[in-house]
């Protein structure tokens, strides 16, 4: 039986979906190896092989509470950052039962944290409130305010958006939560690791960390608590991770986020999203200067560094990237029995379907080059002009 290697060097796509997910780091990867082999012990067993290993649990425990600028005990190891926003939302449902219905959210949150509040409605009868965003993709904190209600449990709203970058006003979104004495989630998967994130800066109560999108595996993340939170666990067994959630660390893969924590730290110290943001605007105006009226979706200054999603006049963002197989992008349009649907999050901003169908993210790493981004440029507009000629 065969199995698909991947593509090789040869004919490897330029890979501009790191919003999707990103590589294991080389750093990370040699992190984990030796738990992967002969570390291999239990957490919660009292002999040498179960101290080396819940040692190394909690040095990544402060590896990530460092890069978050939060106490170590702060920090829930999870299986995802679906995990973590489901604890989030559903922890603090299940913990203030009774004591209030309403969840304020908004129009362009991720799946999971939609998913999670959906299904509150349904099975529970919570109440939700999903805020709009403007042109840009951002919430208003005063639409925050608006919403508030005597029932208001909880407050969740992305920091920064997976499909245009747009970085949302958290900190004063929290400030408005504050007042109210109302809990604060941001699921901050995709800012981790490209800014500095701090939960007091945010001022949030509820922070969720996904480890592939800052280069380390698949299948772990993490959900930042702030002390005094009231939160339900959800997945019951031992008291593992503060009683917050059962089973026993997947150890290998806690030392991989960690040690993507601390390479993050060193990044953001070297000042490394700028030289990604300049590389994200070469992009942008060699894209620019050869298709007239090539669009910008997403806040042009406060977005994350590495995002760039634009839309091609008069083209469907798909058949683009079909044609383009030299360059590893995405859309968020989403495909329904043959059907394109334009993207939620475009369409809540308020545009058309032929922008938003026309749209492409393209999400710069740490490992993209300016060789990667002219040539990506020159790909993606040949395949733009051709599609332009065809009759």
């Amino acid at each position: 039986m065969s199995h698909d290697a991947g593509p090789s060097t040869a004919d490897a796509a330029i890979y501009l979906d790191h919003n999707a997910t990103t590589p294991i780091a080389p750093e990370v990867l040699e992190a984990m190896r030796p738990y992967l082999q002969d570390r291999f012990g239990n957490p919660s067993s009292a002999h040498r092989y179960g101290a080396v290993a819940h040692r190394a649990v909690e040095d990544a425990r402060a590896q990530v509470a460092a890069l978050l600028g939060c106490e170590h005990d702060g920090i829930v190891f999870t299986a995802s950052g679906s995990e973590s926003d489901n604890l989030a939302i559903k922890g603090v449902a299940l913990g203030l039962l009774g004591e209030g219905d309403h969840i304020i959210t908004s129009t362009i949150e991720h799946p999971a944290v939609l998913g999670a509040c959906r299904y509150l409605e349904r099975r529970l009868g919570y109440r939700l409130t999903i805020l709009p965003v403007d042109g840009f993709g951002m919430v208003d904190p005063e639409d925050v305010r608006r919403a508030m209600e005597p029932g208001t449990v909880l407050v969740s709203v992305m920091h920064a958006n997976n499909e245009v970058g747009t970085i949302e006003p958290i900190a004063d979104i929290a400030g408005v939560a504050r007042e109210y004495r109302i809990a604060c989630h941001t699921d901050a998967a995709q800012s981790v690791g490209k800014v500095p994130v701090d939960v007091d800066e945010l001022d949030v109560d509820l922070l969720t960390v996904t480890g592939h999108k800052l280069y380390a595996p698949k299948g772990i993340g993490a959900l930042y608590v702030r002390p005094g939170t009231r939160l339900d666990s959800l997945i019951h067994g031992a008291g593992h991770e503060h009683g917050l959630r059962a089973g026993t660390e997947n150890v290998p893969y806690i030392v991989g986020l960690g040690a993507a924590c601390a390479l993050a730290a060193e990044r953001l110290r070297a000042g490394a999203p700028e030289q990604v943001r300049r590389l994200r605007d070469r992009l942008h105006a060699a894209l620019r200067s050869t298709a007239p009226g090539l669009a910008l979706n997403g806040h042009p200054q406060k977005r994350l560094p590495n995002t760039l999603n634009v839309s091609f006049p008069d083209q469907d963002g798909e058949s683009l990237l079909a044609r383009t197989p030299s360059v590893a992008a995405a859309t968020g349009s989403a495909c329904h029995s043959g059907r394109t649907e334009p993207s939620s999050v475009l369409t809540a901003m308020g545009f058309d379907a032929q922008r938003a169908l026309g749209a492409v993210r393209l999400s710069l790493g740490y490992d993209t080059t300016a060789a990667d981004v002219d040539m990506a440029a020159t790909a993606l507009l040949a395949s733009s002009s051709t599609a332009l000629a065809s009759p």
